[in-house]
């Protein structure tokens, strides 16, 4: 029963990670392309701004599911670093390349 209760948190987890990269890889695409002109063409910004959501969610989803649920830096790692950054790239990566169409 653990098991399951535990795949549910690895699920959550995910979760909470796939719709912070969905942002993070539509700010990073605004703040890379130059959507937003008074900080021009930034890629820097851009990768910073995805890291700074990658541990606002972290931090988010330990609070909502405790620390030893989430499974320290380990569970985290795979419920939610990894997801996170396939998404945030391949959100960023699809929206640069439409916007060059």
């Amino acid at each position: 029963m653990d098991e399951v209760k535990n795949m549910d948190v690895d699920a959550k987890v995910t979760a909470v990670h796939a719709v912070a990269a969905i942002i993070a890889g539509y700010a990073s695409y605004a703040l890379s392309s130059g959507l937003i002109g008074a900080l021009g063409k930034n890629e820097v910004l851009a990768v910073l701004i995805g890291l700074i959501i990658l541990y606002i969610s972290g931090n988010i989803s330990e609070r909502l599911f405790g620390k030893e649920e989430v499974g320290g830096f380990k569970g985290w790692l795979w419920s939610g670093i990894v997801p996170f950054f396939f998404l945030w790239m391949l959100v960023w990566v699809v929206f640069y390349n439409f916007s060059i169409m």
